[in-house]
C-alpha cells in the first residue's frame, strides 16, 4: 500500500492499461528516463483495467522493483475513464499527467507539457497535429466528436485526447465529480479552466487494433450524450410537433378532396399506416425516456466508480 512516508511527488503519471502487455516495460523505461532528466520527484501509477493479457503481471513486477511505480489492479473491466479516475484518486503530485499505455502518447513530450504548465496554465493538452492512426480510426473519432459536439454543444477537437498535464487544483475538482457516466476530457472542459494546447508528435500504433471499436465509440457517445444533454428530448418534442403539423395539413387536404372535389377516399390503408407509424414513434420516445430514467437510477444507487482488487507499491529504500 502507498504510505504517507513517501515524499510528496511533483509529478504523477496516470496510465490506464488494457491489452498493453507488449509495451508496458518500454513505456516504464522511457518514462523513468524522461522523469529522471527533469530532476523531479515523481510517481508512475499504472491502472490495470482487468486486461485479459498479462498487463497486471508485468505491472506487479515493476512496482515491486521500482519504488516510483505504483500498480493498481481493478477487480473487473470498468472502462478507461473509470480507470483514469482510480489513478487520479491515488495521485499525490502537484501536476498530474494522464496518458495512454499504447506508446502513441510519447513520454518524451512530457517535458514540453510540464514547462508550458509551469508558465501558469492549469490544463495543457497535447495536440496531435499529425495523427498516426488508420483512416478507419480517424473516421470513427471524427464521427464520435462531431456527434458529441452536436448534442452537447461543446466544441471538441479530434486532435486532442486525454494526453495532457493537469494541476492539483483541477485534479481535486475532477475527483469531486463522481457521476457514473464519465468522459474525462469533457469533465475537464466543464470545469472552465483555461486550456492551452501544445503540438506533440503522435506515434503510430504498435498494438493490433484499438480497444475502441466503432460500436464501442457509438455506445460511449450515446452514454455521454444522455448524461450531459437533454437535446435528444427536445428533438423528440420538435419532431412530434412537426409530425402533428404534417398530419393536420394532410387532414385538410383529404377533407378538401372528399367535400370540394367529390373524391371518395377509402382511408383504411392510410389510417393503419399512420397508426403503425405513430405507434413506432411513441415506443421510440418511451425508450428514450427509459434510457434517461435508467441513467438517473444508476446515479441514485451511488455505487463506487471502481473496485480495487490490489495495490502494489514498494517502499522507498532508506
Amino acid at each position: 500500500m502507498v504510505t504517507d512516508s513517501r515524499q510528496s511527488p511533483e509529478l504523477s503519471i496516470v496510465v490506464p492499461l488494457y491489452q498493453c502487455e507488449a509495451h508496458i516495460e518500454e513505456l516504464s523505461d522511457r518514462l523513468t528516463r524522461v522523469l529522471n532528466d527533469l530532476e523531479v520527484v515523481y510517481e508512475i501509477i499504472f491502472v490495470n483495467d482487468a486486461s485479459p493479457q498479462a498487463d497486471w503481471a508485468i505491472v506487479n513486477r515493476l512496482a515491486r522493483q521500482d519504488p516510483n511505480v505504483i500498480g493498481v489492479n481493478l477487480s473487473r473491466n470498468f472502462g478507461q475513464h473509470h480507470a483514469i479516475t482510480a489513478g487520479l484518486d491515488l495521485s499525490r503530485g502537484e501536476w498530474i499527467v494522464v496518458m495512454d499505455g499504447d506508446l502513441q502518447d510519447q513520454p518524451e513530450e512530457i517535458p514540453k507539457l510540464y514547462e508550458t504548465a509551469k508558465s501558469g496554465s492549469h490544463v495543457v493538452l497535447a495536440r496531435r497535429e499529425h495523427r498516426s492512426d488508420s483512416w478507419s480510426k480517424k473516421l470513427s473519432s471524427y464521427l464520435f466528436y462531431r456527434s458529441l459536439e452536436y448534442f452537447t454543444g461543446e466544441v471538441s477537437n479530434p486532435e486532442t485526447a486525454n494526453f495532457g498535464i493537469y494541476s492539483r487544483t483541477v485534479t481535486d475538482e475532477l475527483i469531486a465529480m463522481r457521476e457514473q457516466t464519465r468522459s474525462f476530457l469533457l469533465a475537464v472542459k466543464w470545469l472552465g479552466f483555461e486550456i492551452k494546447e501544445v503540438s506533440v508528435e503522435h506515434a503510430s500504433r504498435k498494438l493490433d487494433g484499438s480497444a475502441y471499436t466503432l460500436s464501442k465509440l457509438l455506445r460511449l457517445a450515446l452514454d455521454i450524450i444522455i448524461a450531459r444533454s437533454n437535446k435528444p428530448l427536445h428533438l423528440s418534442i420538435q419532431f412530434g410537433f412537426m409530425l402533428a403539423l404534417g398530419a393536420f395539413i394532410a387532414a385538410l387536404y383529404l377533407i378538401y378532396q372528399n367535400l370540394a372535389a367529390q373524391v371518395s377516399v377509402p382511408g383504411w390503408t392510410s389510417i393503419m399506416v399512420t397508426i403503425v407509424f405513430i405507434g413506432g414513434l411513441l415506443f421510440a420516445n418511451m425508450g428514450l425516456l427509459g434510457i434517461y430514467l435508467g441513467k438517473i437510477y444508476e446515479e441514485v444507487k451511488a455505487r463506487p466508480l471502481y473496485v480495487i482488487k490490489e495495490i502494489v507499491a514498494r517502499e522507498p529504500d532508506n
